[in-house]
């Protein structure tokens, strides 16, 4: 009888040892580890800019929560998705990162994401685009923040055709990121009236499309659709600027356009292509007071990613006060109960999923004679309604229920 008693009060211990953890904070500081490209294609997107948007969003609440310092850390995974992932696992393991943030390349996404669903560990996602991350390899503990390639196919790919650009050929990036945004908007091409002539599928971090350029132009197909991004992305258009595609009358459809990416193409160059984004910086007075902030650590003007880390992070932050702890699962579910309401995003939702429904803006590239200065770069044409823009939980094919 007095070992049963006995092993009922270690359980009772257990469990108010392990509600006590869980009702604090683990360890002696909250760790954020900003995990991206910081040396390749895509580090003017992300990069260490996404690093300063993440301490932007620290300095808010005074470097500290719930009594604890906050300290940020950085690390480039290469583009590679076991690079990320073994990164990913040590920061966890054995440099208790709480939460793991920005990361673009779906591939590299993928892999993470199944390093901290198994490790019950926060993972906010900026950078990555395929919509799979909130779909079948969804996770109780990810977030997808800034866009996806649905969303991007809704706005571009509807867009396109409705102004005539009924054939389309893709020029995609052959890994996880590039199939899903040629799937995503493919559907919604074909959903819109409009056919497609074929694709061609190129390496990651490609110098010369020539090949690539000449058989979308042999297709004969209104509009070529770039299902790549970043240096990708510049190299194409330029090179497609050289051969004279869209003086023959084919028009590119840039899916993941950057303003980084106009920045380095120039608006010569990138003049009147169409885009989905996120976030631009000049669409009001709390966009261009915080932009301006990020300038100045900066000297550059913020993409849809960084302003993007800046709102995660932050929200992130508010739940871990809110909750009293930073337990990954506990501060999941303080995140998707509070709606997202900062310079990026106004009444943001977070499905069971992760995905947080926003508003996302279709837009045109100005002409140089229409710019006023440098950045000047955008002219909104429509805001696409977070429910339209974003596939439901339903749609989504996400297991998960809340």
């Amino acid at each position: 009888m007095m070992g049963r008693i006995l092993l009922a009060g270690v359980a009772v211990a257990a469990l108010m040892a392990g509600t006590a953890q869980a009702q604090g904070i683990s360890g002696d500081k909250v760790k954020i580890g900003v995990l991206n490209d910081r040396s390749g294609l895509y580090a003017d997107l992300g990069g260490e800019g996404s690093a300063v948007a993440a301490r932007m969003a620290a300095e808010e609440f005074g470097n500290k929560i719930a009594g604890k310092p906050i300290e940020i850390i950085t690390a480039d995974h290469q583009n590679k998705p076991d690079i990320g992932s073994n990164i990913a696992r040590q920061w966890i393991d054995t440099e208790g990162v709480d939460v793991i943030v920005d990361v673009p390349n779906s591939g590299v996404a993928l892999a993470v994401q199944e390093v901290t669903k198994e490790k019950k560990t926060v993972f906010l996602m900026e950078g990555p685009a395929t919509s799979r991350l909130t779909g079948d390899a969804c996770s109780p503990t990810g977030f997808h923040w800034a866009y996806d390639t649905r969303a991007l196919a809704v706005g571009t790919g509807r867009a396109m055709v409705k102004e005539g650009g009924d054939s389309w050929f893709f020029l995609t990036a052959d890994y996880a990121f590039g199939h899903q945004l040629e799937a995503d908007t493919m559907a919604e091409v074909k959903a819109a009236g409009g056919t497609v002539k074929g694709a061609v599928r190129h390496p990651l971090n490609t110098a010369d499309f020539s090949s690539f350029l000449l058989q979308a132009q042999g297709s004969g197909a209104k509009v070529i659709g770039l299902a790549n991004a970043g240096g990708d992305t510049i190299n194409s258009i330029k090179q497609a600027a050289e051969f004279g595609i869209t003086q023959g009358g084919q028009k590119l459809a840039g899916l993941l356009l950057f303003l980084s990416d106009v920045h380095a193409l120039g608006l010569n160059v990138a003049q009147d292509l169409v885009l989905t984004t996120g976030f631009y910086w000049d669409m009001d007075d709390e966009k261009r007071a915080w932009s301006k902030k990020y300038m100045e650590k900066t000297g550059k003007m913020p993409t849809m990613v960084q302003a993007g880390t800046y709102s995660a992070v932050r929200h992130y932050l508010k739940a871990i006060g809110a909750a009293g702890t930073d337990n990954g699962l506990a501060v999941s579910k303080k995140m998707k109960e509070t709606p997202v309401n900062d310079m990026f995003a106004k009444n943001g939702k977070i499905l069971a999923n992760g995905r947080m429904v926003h508003d996302m803006y279709l837009a045109r590239v100005k002409k140089p004679s229409e710019s006023k200065g440098p950045w000047d770069y955008y002219q909104i044409l429509r805001t696409i309604p977070g429910d339209e823009a974003f596939f439901t939980l339903e749609q989504s094919g996400c297991k998960l229920s809340g």
